[in-house]
Order: C-alpha cells, then structure tokens, then sequence
C-alpha cells in the first residue's frame, strides 16, 4: 500500500470530491444506495461538505478524506451520529474503485477506531453491510466487529431492494487496539 493520509474534511476538499464521486459512481451504486443526479455538481458537492462541516462542528459527524501520496483523494470515512451521551457511533467507508483490494478501507477503518477512543472518547461504534459485499464484511470482522443482527430492506443496489446485517464493536472490550 502506498503512503495515504487520512484528514478531516475541509472546505476546499469540495472539487477533488466531486471529482472523485463522479469517477466512481457506478462503483459505489454496486454496492450502496445510490445518491441524488444534483449530488454529482459543484453546487450540489458545495452543499453536502458544508452540511458535513456544519454537523462536525455539531459534534454529530467526523468527515475524513483519504488522500495518497500525489494528493489525490482515492477514499472517504466517517464517523456519523455520534451520540456523545451514549457514547456511540456508525462507521462508514468508501474506497475508490481503483484503489479497492489494497487494504486502504481496513486502513480506514482502523483510523476511525482510532478517532473514536482517541478524540471522541466513545464506548462502541456500528457498521451496516449488505448481504454480498464480502469485502466489507472481512474488514469489518478483521478490524473486531462482529456481525450482529439482520437488516431487511437495507439498502437499493441496481434497483433491488436488499437486505444486510449490523455490526458492532465494543471499544471498552478487552484486546481491542485501533491498531489491530
């Protein structure tokens, strides 16, 4: 794997955004819900990082970017819907498709783990995968989730309704190290 950086979401992250959301739309609509046509524009991009900065300063979300070694952003993860009282959060990843199979999502999620016992002092953090996506299931199971109960009608993935299971890791559990 190449040297990455995995940064917090800034303002000026919007065109490289765009950019890659738009060279990897097919990709990702392989395998999660896919995003509104006026998501894909400047405009549309400018609202949906402001409206991430703005829920980050809420403390609700934590947007990263995943950058590699010429600057180019190849990923994104997050932590979302923390819940400081609760002391929870849900993990999401997205890897583009290039970059897939390279260890940067497992890289990615252990970065979370981090973020959150490190910055955000949360007991437990959640995951969702559709039924099928293997990949994202052995990153979840490598990085110490375990796969919890069903989810029907989780997501719509080339136009079908799709069914997925939940995820959990305990970060209170003993052995468990964001640098598994």
């Amino acid at each position: 794997m190449s040297t990455l950086t995995i940064r917090t979401l800034r303002p000026d992250d919007a065109a490289p955004l765009l950019a890659f959301e738009q060279a990897n739309r097919a990709w990702f609509e392989r395998h999660i819900d896919p995003r509104p046509d006026d998501f894909y524009s400047i405009d549309g991009i400018q609202a949906h990082v402001a409206q991430f900065l703005g829920e980050h300063q809420q403390g609700r979300l934590h947007p990263c970017v995943i950058v590699d070694e010429h600057g180019e952003l190849i990923g994104r993860a997050n932590l979302k819907d923390i819940d400081g009282q609760a002391q929870t959060a849900e993990v999401g990843y997205r890897i583009g498709e290039q970059q897939a199979g390279k260890g940067l999502a497992t890289a990615a999620l252990r970065y979370l783990i981090a973020l959150a016992q490190d910055e955000w002092r949360l007991a437990g953090l959640c995951a969702y995968a559709i039924d099928g996506n293997a990949a994202s299931m052995r990153v979840l199971e490598r990085c110490g989730f375990v796969q919890g109960i069903a989810v029907p009608d989780i997501a719509i993935v080339a136009g079908n309704v799709v069914d997925g299971h939940a995820y959990a890791l305990n970060l209170r559990a003993a052995g468990v190290d964001s640098a598994l």
